[in-house]
């Protein structure tokens, strides 16, 4: 793998980050640096303004294909928008979930129906999905799911309910996996169906975490409605459909997350710097493992997107969830153990500070998307073929 950028890769960086600097340093710049883990409910009309404004400017959507709105971009270049979005503080991505996962599902499984009907919402970013996938004895067995649809008078009557469904009170179509067929063997009779969030057999209810803020949700569905044209991939096949979208999120918006790591501890060190803790010897051997750490990440990364073959990712990809999810959980340790005494007191106000919120956010990074135990079993039967 080359990981030299050539001549066009860097001016293709002095666009965006040019680009970038002009508006977050003007009418977007109350946005900058918002919306992060532990942050997720700040300046929410603003942020939709802003994922608009993108949209507007053709810098969404930057892998999908041209005749779907995208600009079908190299894997280089859309690894600098990811990391020069994130230098810039660009702030949290409320169209992720759409752009990222449902967007390319659809286009990879859907009709050309589907296509027609819901992929220009995500591109003009006025329409926001959620993923309907955990449910309370599903979470990591996940062909475990129980919620049913029944087709009835050409419609899926849907009845169930998810957890842990992120920005669901901002959605307005949730991808469902659903059990339509309860006779079928756990892996078969699933189907992946989109659903509308805003009709009466939907209840959202908003999860409190101790960040104070309520990032995820339970999803009720009460005899919920989807038509029944709107199941990607055909009925009974929603395992490999789910598996797909799974494999879009280990896309090249990793590396975004990964310059938001970055960033992360380079604050880190800037306080270890200013308060004297990296004199201690100790901290400055965490700290320069944290670095080496983002390193591997960095390129076990690019090394799996060069080699994947459209959504169909090699066993690299295996490692990514459980390396980065203790690397960040990890690297939250090390922040409050770098600040001292101060980690230990809130604001005047009682309000926790971004990184006390940042610190108790990636305690979770460790259970959501699969487990660390799930993450170990999966790397040993589908990476090692080991026994179960």
């Amino acid at each position: 793998m080359d990981l030299r950028f050539t001549a066009e890769d860097e001016a293709f960086r002095q666009e965006i980050r040019d680009w970038l600097h002009h508006w977050l340093d003007g009418e977007f710049a109350i946005v900058r640096g918002r919306g992060g883990p532990g942050d997720e409910e700040a300046l929410f009309e603003e942020r939709v303004a802003w994922e608009q404004h993108l949209a507007k400017h053709n810098w969404n959507c930057l892998d999908w294909p041209e005749e779907h709105g995208g600009r079908n971009l190299p894997l280089m270049q859309q690894v600098i928008f990811h990391e020069e979005y994130v230098k810039a503080g660009g702030p949290g991505r409320l169209g992720h979930i759409g752009e990222t996962l449902a967007g390319p599902t659809i286009i990879a499984h859907g009709t050309d129906a589907q296509k027609e009907k819901f992929l220009p919402g995500i591109k003009n970013a006025t329409e926001r999905w959620c993923q309907g996938y955990s449910e309370p004895n599903a979470g990591s067995d996940l062909a475990n799911v129980q919620t049913k649809a029944e087709l009835v008078d050409g419609k899926w009557i849907i009845n169930g309910q998810k957890v842990w469904t992120s920005g669901a009170q901002w959605s307005k179509w949730c991808f469902v996996l659903c059990r339509t067929d309860p006779d079928a063997p756990k892996h078969k009779g699933i189907s992946y169906i989109l659903v509308p969030m805003d009709q009466p057999g939907v209840e959202i209810r908003p999860i409190r975490q101790m960040t104070g803020t309520a990032e995820f949700n339970e999803v009720f569905f009460d005899n919920a409605e989807a038509d029944a044209d709107d199941v990607v991939g055909g009925v009974n096949n929603g395992w490999k459909v789910a598996m797909a979208t799974l494999a879009f999120e280990r896309g090249a918006s990793t590396l975004g997350q990964q310059a938001q790591f970055t960033r992360e501890l380079e604050e880190l060190t800037d306080i270890a710097r200013k308060n004297g803790k990296l004199n201690d010897p100790i901290i400055r051997d965490r700290i320069a493992e944290a670095w080496i750490g983002l390193r591997i990440m960095r390129l076990n990364a690019l090394r799996t997107l060069s080699r994947a073959d459209g959504p169909n990712l090699p066993r690299e990809a295996l490692i990514a969830k459980l390396y980065w999810a203790t690397w960040h959980r990890d690297m939250g340790k090390l922040l409050m153990d770098v600040m001292g005494t101060e980690a230990e007191y809130a604001e005047d106000d009682g309000e926790l500070t971004q990184l006390q919120r940042l610190f108790l956010f990636v305690r979770s990074d460790t259970i959501y998307a699969g487990t660390n135990q799930i993450q170990r079993n999966i790397i040993a039967e589908r990476g090692l073929g080991l026994p179960r």
